[in-house]
């Protein structure tokens, strides 16, 4: 492949590029000493940059750090300075880097007292240095808090205390001047106007992070803004503390293209990526940036040991036990547009009050945003969405044709107020509407309902994995690549796991629809979901796979929602979940068939995980997936890591073991620990892309490629492999050198290479040109 031309990737080449990174998710409980102390593990593990969350002072008890509320200071909780202090000192130690998660889009206004520009702006109003912060709507009068419990007398239960109002665990400013009276004569007089928390969603005033009315929207496109949000994070850069950045959720910004410039202005030399969200075939825009945090890249891996020939199966086991009869895209349209004028009403009356010249402009903003093909657009790149959306909107709705065609006349026009919002509006009901709704309802196959990908894309042909990975080459070469992170429904294992249903849809088929006669539930494709995610998990405690399960229910919002639980619905689920343990004939049923899929998928894990360390990009391990890892969605995947397990299995393997593939995850970490070593020390092995095919009648089992003095040779579809018999006559035709072979040691030559002595040990091989 030729050296990448792509301006982009070019001129992140030189810049302070990982090898590879560890994603630990820093929290109160884990903090930043406890981070400290993994740097020699780490350092041993093969990395080059620990990968951590949010750092930033958050509102306090945050378990993730996304809700920031003082940009000023290092999170106390998590250790202050010195703890930051500490864990440079330790990485500076081990020769590790450190990446960084920042939140430019949202602030964190759960307890106003804890962030001071929020508190500021409640106490001063529009004219508070500070209001120009937020992104508020100062003609809709008062700054709307929707705080209050759903109680007309909701207000009484507010008390003064000194010069602040008192609502439970909240704490409000009172302006100067305002401080006489009784507690709702001095509400009354305030900036700020504390409602019944059902009137959020269609009565907020300032933009949020989508539905989140905790999570205030900043204005970084203001640069005091960015400067007073950023001055830490860059001194840490400037300082060398901080070599590069993750920038979490840039759709959200008004102009995401003019902040990454100026955030690589201020950063020449950090190496950044973006929590960009691309639809299948969905380019990046050409910004300075390595690339993206690699959902696209995960889409691709997984799909790979996916057996794109038993969708048809799995179509019509759907329709059997979900009644189903609409499309994944009428689904999605109809989620869509429900977010769009439900949760997201805020949003869109703010939208609709910028052509109050159209009667039916929400009707309009709301069905193109439904019909919207990809997150956002970037005018003036992105207006052929724009279209599309508009031609599926006007067959959708055709009386609303003229109204369409009004609002996309303004919606083309990067410079019109209406254009700029539209394109913050339309990310959020794309990520509230399919990946938070959505993906809960159509439970055909849970494999491939994660971030990033189209659940329709059933499973990646071999030549559309390779056709995507010589593209990254040479148009990313530097971006993030991920199979499991914070934000992902099921972990890389979970999936590999499922992945193998694809290949017995008969021996599923059998016993889930036994299953959902035996524990019963009202709401089909829940329970199909549900069956799938059990199996894959398994074993699984009762309170985990319930905690899914509500959460799951709750998201989907068919029986059962966040804001109006059904507490019959929620105990017949309760009761589906204690049947899976309590009826023994059916828990063993589970367990049995949990494990005759268990040995397949780790096969799949150990394949999709050596691609995705080895497939152009940088490669992120998530805390913990280093073993197998059966953490389902947050917050399950912040369970606590044994570490020390950990290291000393990983001294272990130094010590000359050689693990098979079992329950301990020893041959994962072998696998990890020597690849991400390779990469660490010797980058120029990894520098092209080219795929390598297998030749004989089961050559379509082996996904291979070379990248230039290396080859990676990997086992897919394992259950068909073993109908055929094995290996046979299979072979690789290689260029003559002498190979090593990492995890085993074994010495190859020739130039012809049998699978079945290559992959003899391990179902995956890592060749080292001689």
């Amino acid at each position: 492949m030729p050296t990448s031309n792509h301006p982009a990737a070019a001129q992140d080449r030189t810049r302070n590029r990982p090898s590879s990174t560890y994603r630990v998710q820093v929290r109160p409980d884990f903090g930043l000493k406890a981070t400290a102390e993994l740097a020699d593990y780490l350092a041993d593990l093969g990395v080059s940059h620990l990968y951590s969350a949010p750092l930033l002072s958050a509102v306090p008890g945050s378990e993730h750090g996304y809700d920031v509320a003082d940009h000023t200071r290092i999170n106390p909780e998590l250790g202050g300075a010195d703890g930051l202090r500490a864990l440079s000192q330790a990485l500076q130690t081990a020769g590790l880097g450190l990446v960084l998660d920042i939140v430019p889009n949202h602030a964190g206004v759960a307890l106003p007292q804890h962030n001071p520009t929020w508190w500021d702006v409640l106490k001063h109003g529009p004219a508070s240095s500070y209001a120009k912060y937020y992104d508020i709507d100062w003609s809709r009068g008062r700054l709307l808090l929707p705080v209050l419990a759903d109680q007309p007398d909701a207000l009484d239960e507010l008390t003064v205390e000194g010069d602040e109002l008192v609502y439970y665990d909240k704490r409000y400013p009172i302006a100067d001047g305002t401080g006489g009276g009784s507690a709702r004569e001095v509400h009354d007089r305030q900036h700020y106007e504390l409602v019944n928390w059902t009137r959020g969603d269609s009565e907020l005033n300032y933009r949020r992070f989508f539905g989140i009315v905790d999570l205030a929207a900043l204005r970084v496109e203001d640069p005091e803004v960015f400067d007073a949000t950023h001055a830490e994070i860059l001194r840490w850069v400037r300082e060398g503390v901080v070599d590069g950045l993750r920038i979490d959720h840039p759709d959200g910004l008004r102009d995401p293209g003019g902040y990454l410039q100026r955030l690589r202005d201020a950063a020449p030399d950090a190496w950044l990526v973006v929590e960009k969200i691309l639809e299948p075939g969905e380019q990046l825009p050409r910004w300075p940036v390595a690339g993206t945090t690699g959902y696209d890249a995960m889409a691709e891996v997984c799909g790979a040991f996916v057996d794109a020939a038993t969708e048809p199966f799995f179509d019509t086991l759907d329709r059997y036990l979900t009644g189903e009869t609409r499309s994944y895209q009428d689904l999605v349209h109809e989620t869509k547009y429900a977010m769009a004028t439900r949760v997201l009403a805020a949003e869109l009356g703010r939208l609709a009050r910028l052509v109050p010249e159209i009667e039916a402009a929400p009707r309009g903003l709301a069905e193109l945003a439904a019909c919207f093909p990809v997150y956002r657009s970037y005018l003036p790149a992105g207006s052929r969405h724009l279209a599309q959306a508009r031609a599926e909107a006007g067959r959708r709705r055709p009386q609303l044709i003229s109204v369409l065609d009004r609002l996309t006349g303004r919606l083309r026009n990067p410079d019109d107020e209406l254009a700029i919002r539209f394109q913050q509006f339309t990310g959020a009901v794309m990520a509230k509407g399919v990946e938070d709704t959505a993906f809960y309802r159509w439970t055909r196959f849970a494999a491939r309902n994660e971030v990033g990908n189209d659940p329709t894309r059933f499973g990646v042909i071999l030549d559309e994995f390779h056709e995507a990975a010589a593209a990254r080459q040479h148009d990313w070469p530097d971006a993030m690549t991920s199979l499991t992170t914070h934000d992902t429904k099921r972990s890389e294992d979970v999936r590999a796991r499922l992945a193998v249903l694809s290949e017995v849809p008969g021996d599923w088929t059998e016993v889930v629809r036994r299953w959902v006669r035996v524990a019963p539930l009202p709401d089909p494709s829940l329970a199909h979901l549900i069956w799938q995610v059990a199996v894959g998990a398994w074993p699984i405690s009762r309170e985990r796979l319930f905690g899914y399960a509500l959460k799951a229910a709750r998201e989907a919002g068919v029986a059962t929602t966040w804001t109006r639980p059904d507490e019959a619905f929620e105990s017949a689920l309760r009761d589906m979940i204690d049947k899976i343990y309590d009826d023994p004939a059916l828990h063993r049923e589970v367990s049995d068939f949990a494990a005759s899929i268990t040995p397949p998928g780790w096969s799949n894990s150990l394949g999709q995980k050596l691609v995705q360390l080895t497939m152009p990009g940088v490669p992120d391990v998530y805390q913990g997936t280093e073993l197998w890892d059966y953490s389902l969605v947050d917050p399950d995947n912040r369970r606590p890591v044994d570490f020390a397990a950990r290291r000393a299995m990983l001294s272990r393997l130094d010590e000359g073991w050689q693990p098979p593939v079992d329950e301990t995850g020893a041959a994962k970490l072998l696998v990890v620990s020597r690849t991400l070593r390779l990469l660490r020390q010797r980058p120029e092995l990894f520098q092209t892309y080219r795929p390598v095919y297998a030749e004989g009648r089961v050559g379509e089992h082996v996904l291979a490629f070379d990248r230039g003095g290396v080859v990676v040779v990997t086992t897919r579809l394992p259950v068909g492999l073993s109908r055929h018999g094995g290996w046979h006559d299979t072979t690789l035709s290689l260029d003559g050198h002498s190979w090593t072979e990492v995890f085993t040691n074994a010495s190859y030559g020739g130039n012809r290479l049998a699978v079945a002595e290559l992959l003899h040990t391990y179902p995956v091989a890592l060749l080292v040109k001689e």
